[in-house]
């Protein structure tokens, strides 16, 4: 069978599992709007103005510099559409001699140990190229286990050089299945209309991480948390107007009308121990307790979360004007960055590292180094800093794209959302072509 030419990088490291994921079944489309998770409880007391302890700040910029480690080419740029065209011929070739083959669910390798598939696992790493093609035969050996690693790296697995069972799923998913990824990635793409900037940001959301890109190359690389299944982050394109220190949360009302109401019911004192002040319509303060929280109707109140250790939306706050009301931001609980399944939030993208991209976003103002950053943040006051140059932003979905490296990459569609799209796209095209078919005439 011959070979497809899909070179993929032999350099990743591999024992790294910064671009890890894993594949938890995608769940439905939500209908509500996107906004933020509410934290279950406060962090243990902390003056507001209180800094970040430096070994967090350390763990942080680990994750985030082995996340750039593994390249430094774009998920997103202008070249994307095109090679994603040029990887669905290649499968599309590929699929019309047979594809891959399919290893058994029980099949066993051991580092070292002759098994009875061994040769059937070289053989569909050869066919995307993850493994030479002179190495067709042997053992599950160094070799093999590098060639897996490649593999995971490319589908957003833990590169740990073991066929663990998600591995096997995904060696098992079938070449048909790719190029739907791929077909629905590029059919996004095309209706998308980004004004790409000598630097800007992208946010793969089946990726779960967030790229700075700086004349043509990601400069860095940040985990971030994204829409829960049932509530899941858009797709959109806008630009970074402002960098907020010390934030406060104003509480979206869908939020409000639910999870607050019902916190409230159980324990009055929730407002108060989540350090959250209640508004009214004129942005008052007034006593919760007036408040009629019982769920029969929906509070006409604002509830408003003060700066602090505790807010929601952490140290930082990265405002991008858009329809859906999100943004990115900081977090108050910095532990569920080393998740790999990192679908937690009600729609916007905390990130982590954040005050690192804050750094790089406001670059172009010599006033604003990280140094500066920090003492700002550490006085708990809040403080809006504008751009004096604005940065373009997208948040993609896509599951399947090839850098510049010629690297192709696979994730799962968490949102279960490329069919419905692949669906729509033929419906939409049957309709058009059955009326070309009927032109209407002439009365």
């Amino acid at each position: 069978m011959q070979r497809v030419t899909l070179v993929v990088v032999a350099t990743m490291l591999a024992a790294l599992p910064a671009f890890a994921q894993t594949t938890g079944a995608p769940g439905p489309t939500a209908a509500v709007p996107p906004h933020h998770a509410l934290p279950a409880a406060a962090p243990a007391a902390t003056q507001p103005g209180q800094a970040k302890p430096a070994a967090s700040t350390s763990v942080a910029e680990t994750r985030s510099a082995a996340a750039l480690s593994l390249s430094h080419e774009p998920t997103y740029d202008q070249g994307s559409a095109q090679r994603i065209r040029d990887v669905v011929k290649s499968y599309s070739d590929l699929a019309a001699r047979g594809g891959w083959p399919t290893i058994p669910t029980d099949a066993k390798f051991a580092l070292g140990a002759q098994g009875a598939h061994d040769d059937l696992l070289r053989n569909r790493l050869i066919i995307t190229g993850d493994l030479a093609t002179d190495k067709a035969t042997g053992s599950y050996d160094e070799v093999v286990a590098d060639a897996v690693k490649r593999f995971q790296t490319r589908h957003g697995l833990a590169a740990t050089g073991s066929v663990t069972p998600r591995t096997l799923a995904a060696l098992n998913v079938p070449v048909q299945k790719r190029i739907q990824q791929l077909e629905a990635s590029l059919e996004r793409l095309d209706q998308m209309d980004f004004q790409f900037g000598q630097r800007y940001v992208v946010v793969n959301i089946p990726a779960t991480f967030a790229e700075a890109v700086e004349d043509d190359k990601v400069v860095r690389r940040y985990r971030v948390i994204v829409g829960k299944t049932e509530k899941p982050s858009p797709t959109l394109t806008s630009e970074i107007t402002d960098v907020i220190l010390n934030p406060t949360w104003t509480v979206p009302s869908s939020i409000t009308k639910t999870e607050i109401a019902a916190h409230m019911r159980k324990e009055p004192a929730y407002l108060s121990r989540m350090h959250m002040d209640v508004l009214d319509a004129h942005d008052n303060p007034i006593d919760p307790r007036s408040v009629d929280w019982s769920g029969d109707h929906a509070p006409n109140i604002t509830v408003r979360q003060q700066s602090g250790a505790w807010n929601a939306l952490g140290a930082v706050k990265i405002d991008m004007p858009n329809s859906y009301s999100v943004y990115m931001h900081d977090t108050n609980q910095h532990s569920l960055f080393n998740d790999d399944y990192r679908f937690d939030s009600h729609g916007c993208s905390r990130v982590d590292n954040v005050r690192d991209l804050a750094a790089w976003l406001l670059k172009d103002q010599p006033q604003w180094t990280r140094a500066a950053i920090d003492a700002a943040i550490a006085t708990g006051q809040r403080q809006d800093v504008r751009m004096l140059k604005k940065v373009p932003v997208a948040w993609i979905y896509l599951t399947a794209w090839m850098t510049k490296d010629r690297t192709v990459q696979f994730r799962n569609d968490v949102y279960d959302q490329d069919q419905q799209l692949l669906e729509a796209t033929a419906e939409e095209a049957a309709f058009f072509n059955k009326a070309a078919e009927h032109p209407p005439t002439a009365q």
